[in-house]
């Protein structure tokens, strides 16, 4: 095994660019292969989602049982998660313990943005600026920079005019916030607004929530882990893993044995309220075809309206908190603890910014088309350029001076979601062409970086210098994720996994839809056959 790499080498195997899950999985395990390895992250610290997402209520939706790593049995077995759903602070505490155990910090430069990536031709190498002035050569770079990283703020006339304080839920301060006795005005209603809404409300003495597009949100039923539930996970965590890797989503959820319309009424109640109570995103996997088929999607439906309808108590406000614009869980089914309950409060109020839009922001307050409502503070849980937009900030140059913004100037284009033609040895991780968001993201970066691992000792073994997509191949899978995506209902919604979120972005569903267990056979299938898809070229 190599030396740990110092963290001042100018010239390495692979620059490895975020320090979150997969950015140091890859630092561990492309270290424990031997190569020199330079990790590059913006944040001061490790974690990234988690570093900065630090909004009351912020918890991950995949439960902490799997959302951890599953490399090592030791890290399994030896930190004990303290409940269902960890909040981001335990989850963050994880990655340091976990950073701390395998000595990672040592490979990393904090505080240090990658500006750009360029190929030289030549040696077929990669020169990598930061923003700091350092330059980096390398064989290999892999973009660990995560699908949800670079956040949005909204274009509303007078934002920056307003007198209080402004807070974006993914750049919170450190310190917490105290929002007691203000007038407090959220902007958005996605995951972090869901999360967050319900405990601002606790605090403030008034909550103005402004909503453009309802979200579809199923109770956590978060609570305690149990020392029994915990020994049991830890020593059937070899099963449970394998659920996971066979999975659809990346954890161990089985669908009911049925089709929704094959079950009986009393038995499609019956599934819905037992994957109800279990609470989380997997409500929409309840049956196998209910994101294929609109009238089992349609049952789904009407089951969750019933539900939400049961525990707010003004049927208008019911309304305007309820989709009516595309299939339950084509966009990503949010988790809450009493998010819907908190519109039954005093001091809550809902503003629909599709009747009554949102026309300018100024000293004291926001203005909409009908009221100017006075605030004390402004929360902005407007989410993510999601997928595409912070590789889109770094300058990456393939062959014959290609950007790769401009590549994907009508939508990204990838192989597997791994390589993209024109960018040989440039790999990315979980990101657009891959299942991604849509399965457990920890599972998905250990496969994505077990891949290109294992792709690197193949190159070095056969005395190749570099593996690069072809055209044919990229074509061939961005067609096969339409295809994909065209046989399901996703693409009914206006969600960020087409980028409809982001102005002028082009509209392309950005994911692998076929399930994680589908995705790594094909994956595994490609790497079989001597990397079909890639041409594998000897040094120059």
């Amino acid at each position: 095994m190599a030396a740990v790499s110092s963290a001042t080498e100018s010239n390495v195997d692979v620059i490895v660019v975020g320090a979150g899950f997969g950015g140091l999985y890859a630092l561990h395990r492309f270290r424990q292969q031997g190569l020199s390895v330079r990790v590059f992250e913006a944040a001061p610290e490790v974690g990234g989602t988690w570093y900065y997402n630090r909004y009351p209520g912020a918890r991950c939706d995949v439960e902490s049982l799997d959302y951890c790593y599953s490399f090592s049995d030791e890290l399994q077995q030896e930190w004990t998660w303290t409940e269902k759903y960890a909040t981001q602070s335990e989850i963050l505490d994880y990655i340091n313990w976990v950073a701390d155990k395998l000595d990672l910090r040592a490979g990393i430069t904090f505080n240090t943005r990658v500006v750009s990536a360029v190929l030289d031709e030549d040696s077929m190498r990669w020169t990598i600026a930061t923003d700091n002035g350092e330059t980096v050569v390398a064989r290999f770079v892999v973009m660990a920079t995560g699908p949800l990283s670079s956040p949005l703020t909204p274009d509303i006339p007078g934002l920056e005019t307003f007198g209080g304080p402004i807070y974006h839920t993914a750049h919170w301060p450190h310190e917490g916030v105290d929002f007691t006795g203000k007038r407090v005005g959220v902007i958005g209603t996605g995951s972090s607004g869901v999360q967050s809404i319900p405990l601002i409300a606790e605090q403030a003495a008034q909550l103005v929530v402004f909503q453009r597009s309802p979200n579809y949100s199923v109770p956590a039923g978060n609570r305690p882990l149990t020392a029994e539930e915990i020994a049991h996970a830890k020593a059937t965590y070899g099963e449970r893993r394998r659920l996971s890797w066979r999975s659809g989503g990346g954890s161990p959820h089985v669908a009911h044995p049925k089709l929704t319309m094959q079950a009986s009424p009393e038995e499609r109640r019956a599934a819905f309220e037992e994957r109800w109570q279990l609470g989380g995103v997997l409500f929409s996997k309840t049956f196998a075809d209910q994101m294929i088929d609109i009238e089992a999607n349609e049952e789904a439906r009407k089951f969750y309206e019933g539900k939400i309808r049961a525990v707010i108590d003004d049927p208008e406000v019911a309304e305007l908190l309820i989709p009516n614009d595309h299939p339950i869980g084509t966009k990503r089914i949010c988790t809450d603890t009493n998010y819907f309950q908190t519109f039954n409060r005093s001091n809550v109020t809902l503003v629909s910014v599709r009747k009554t839009p949102i026309e300018s922001i100024d000293e004291s307050g926001v203005a909409t088309s009908e009221v100017h409502y006075d605030l004390d503070a402004l929360v902005l849980a407007t989410g993510f350029d999601a997928m595409t937009g912070t590789l889109a900030k770094i300058d990456i140059v393939g062959r014959g001076g290609q950007k790769l913004v401009d590549d994907w100037s009508h939508g990204p284009r990838t192989y597997l979601g791994l390589g993209v033609d024109g960018f040989p040895n440039l790999f990315l991780v979980s990101g657009p062409g891959a299942p991604a968001v849509l399965a457990n993201m920890v599972l998905h970066a250990e496969a994505h970086i077990q891949w290109i691992s294992e792709a690197i000792v193949y190159l070095d073994k056969h005395g190749y210098a570099a593996m690069e997509a072809t055209s044919a191949a990229v074509d061939a899978w961005v067609t096969e994720c339409n295809q994909r995506a065209d046989a399901t209902l996703f693409p009914k919604a206006n969600s960020w996994y087409v980028g409809a979120n982001v102005p002028g972005k082009p509209r392309v569903f950005m994911l692998f839809i076929g399930g994680f267990a589908t995705y790594l056979d094909i994956c595994a299938e490609v790497a079989d056959a001597g990397y079909k898809g890639f041409a594998l070229l000897k040094a120059p």
